[in-house]
């Protein structure tokens, strides 16, 4: 499925520590997955989405604030011993849960939202493995982004279990829990959004020339007389 992963009894600590740079690591219930780094479209999806919520809801510009937002947080959560760890695209957590960073390589705490980018190489697992350890972990809420298909998927867990909330496609502006505070538009996710021209400058005002020093002393000569 394009992705590498070996079944085994649990997966260490150390054998997550040893997976390649170029490669992203993860260890889901038990089992170490190693993704390659993302792809360009990948990259920009994630990149514009984060930095579309970072003002208004981490910084208050144009948004309510309120929130603590990381691109690819290491997440290690779980009783010791059957830890899961795991690395969204982006996560979020609430300031009144999260006031002051940890001052650990990782997030012990689960995070209010999170976000994954699928790829080709990412879907099966980001479906089928991720999504039910958000959930068991207790994250709030979860959005599936496709840059392929152009689609945004929000859910919200509901009694343990995700509820899809809506689907949102193509060139849609949405709203979408629990950053509803503002609109998205998800077009700037796929780089579909035109940026406008720059308007060409404006001509300075063309002033009137000076009158010479000879035909002001003549004007000047004429006045007298």
């Amino acid at each position: 499925m394009g992705f590498a992963a070996e079944k085994r009894e649990r997966a260490t600590l150390a054998e997550l520590e040893a997976v390649p740079n170029n490669k992203v690591g993860e260890i889901i219930n038990g089992t170490l997955y190693a993704f390659p780094r993302p792809a360009p479209q990948h990259s920009r999806a994630s990149s514009v989405l984060g930095g579309d919520l970072m003002g208004p809801f981490q910084r208050g510009r144009g948004g309510p604030g309120g929130w603590q937002i990381f691109d690819e947080p290491e997440l290690l959560l779980g009783p010791e011993g059957e830890e899961d760890i795991l690395v969204p695209d982006i996560a979020g957590w609430r300031i009144e849960r999260l006031p002051r960073l940890p001052r650990t390589a990782r997030f012990m705490l689960a995070p209010d939202w999170v976000c994954e980018v699928l790829s080709p190489s990412t879907v099966t697992v980001d479906r089928a493995e991720k999504m039910p350890a958000y959930a068991r972990h207790g994250v709030r809420y979860a959005w599936l982004v496709d840059p392929i298909a152009r689609t945004l998927e929000v859910f919200m867990l509901e009694r343990g279990r995700w509820v899809l909330l809506g689907v949102y496609g193509g060139s849609a502006v949405v709203r979408a829990e629990p950053f509803d505070a503002i609109e998205l538009e998800l077009a700037a996710l796929w780089g579909e959004v035109e940026e406008e021209a720059p308007a060409p400058p404006e001509e300075p005002a063309k002033t009137p020339r000076k009158a010479s020093a000879k035909k002001s002393a003549k004007k000047a000569r004429s006045q007298r007389s």
